[in-house]
């Protein structure tokens, strides 16, 4: 991570969960931080817990909104762009399919176009989702060739993206010779954390229920996720765009970010080893009898095999760090009023990288 300190950077969707933490860790790195959001999407919310708006240069609009985004990004020249804003609620694309495929794709699109209209000598990171793939529920993990496409409108939102993205790349991007900015895409998902309090998912689902003494509901016992925590796709956004900034080698390229297969655990799991840690004298969950009217998957993980080779990327966390990680974050910010949660997080962070050099994962070496 050597090329972000004193960087001009802009996260996009940088009030989120992921955009919070992510930029928690440019700040430990040093750089010159701008965020574009149109709100923030949560309360409690990460973003307003820890201060972050008077951290860096926040600005308040919608990526929809073509030329106020061209406006700021010309202003700002960043050195990196992080393009993370998106509508990132499944049960939420059921609801408004428009304002999913709009945000999601029109959205990229739009600061994709805005990349290729400024010609700017710079590195942008596309974030999607491991819901991009087309999922057959196999038992193998999804390759960066493996076909595109969903059966809900936001895995095909996901999926659409990954296309606009490629076909800019191919179209403009990949002629040198004209333009000047590199970008590559990134995938990952299942990604848990404290700071998360986004609806229908099922970690802030179990805290929010647990702060109110009662138990969460959960619809699909027996689904497996290959869950992780949230530094670890983060750990490889930044591992693939500080190498992009001086190896033209990965420019146009894609990657998967995800855990190893012995990380798939059941929802059932997930959430027993989570409440170990609340003192729970009760049941922690109880199986909802609301009918599911959309398709869930049961199955989906990732092949991050290219992102070894490439970079050398691993995932650091075992499964009981990930829990421990995640739970002591939102236990610490309900129940010891007396913790500065920037710092905790920054902690966190810090803690994160150290186990990473331990094991000699070559983001985190110093050399």
């Amino acid at each position: 991570m050597h090329n972000f300190k004193n960087k001009k950077i802009i996260i996009t969707g940088n009030t989120g969960f992921k955009g919070s933490w992510l930029t928690c860790w440019l700040l430990e790195l040093g750089a010159d931080l701008y965020g574009i959001s149109k709100d923030i999407p949560t309360e409690p919310s990460m973003f307003k817990s820890l201060d972050l708006e008077n951290k860096i240069n926040h600005f308040y609009e919608d990526i929809n909104n073509f030329e106020s985004i061209k406006t700021i990004i010309n202003n700002i020249k960043p050195d990196f762009i992080f393009h993370m804003a998106a509508q990132a609620i499944v049960t939420k694309s059921y609801i408004n399919p428009l304002e999913t495929i709009n945000t999601n794709v029109l959205g990229t699109a739009n600061i994709l176009e805005v990349l290729r209209t400024l010609n700017l000598d710079c590195v942008a990171v596309i974030i999607t989702s491991d819901k991009c793939y087309e999922n057959i529920e196999w038992e193998w993990g999804y390759k960066e060739t493996d076909r595109l496409g969903g059966k809900d409108i936001y895995s095909a939102s996901k999926g659409a993206a990954e296309v606009i993205f490629h076909s800019y790349y191919h179209s403009y991007f990949k002629n040198r010779d004209i333009y000047k900015t590199k970008l590559v895409s990134v995938r990952a998902g299942n990604v848990i954390g404290g700071g998360d309090w986004a609806q229908k998912r099922i970690v802030p689902d179990c805290i929010k229920a647990w702060v109110n003494k009662s138990n969460v509901e959960i619809r699909s016992p027996d689904a497996t996720r290959p869950w992780q925590h949230v530094l670890e796709p983060l750990s490889g956004y930044l591992a693939i765009a500080d190498k992009l900034y001086n190896d033209i080698s990965l420019n146009g390229d894609s990657y998967n970010f995800g855990p190893t297969s012995e990380y798939n655990k059941s929802v059932v799991d997930l959430i027993d080893d989570l409440s170990k840690y609340w003192n729970l004298n009760r049941s922690p969950y109880k199986i909802s009898k609301e009918k599911v009217i959309f398709h869930e998957a049961g199955l989906l993980k990732l092949n991050c095999d290219k992102a070894l080779f490439h970079i050398k990327w691993l995932p650091t966390l075992d499964y009981e760090e990930l829990i421990k990680y995640t739970s002591t974050w939102y236990n610490n910010f309900y129940n010891n009023k007396n913790i500065d949660m920037l710092e905790f997080t920054r902690d966190q962070i810090k803690d994160y990288i150290k186990l990473a050099s331990k094991k000699n994962i070559k983001w985190a070496m110093k050399n």
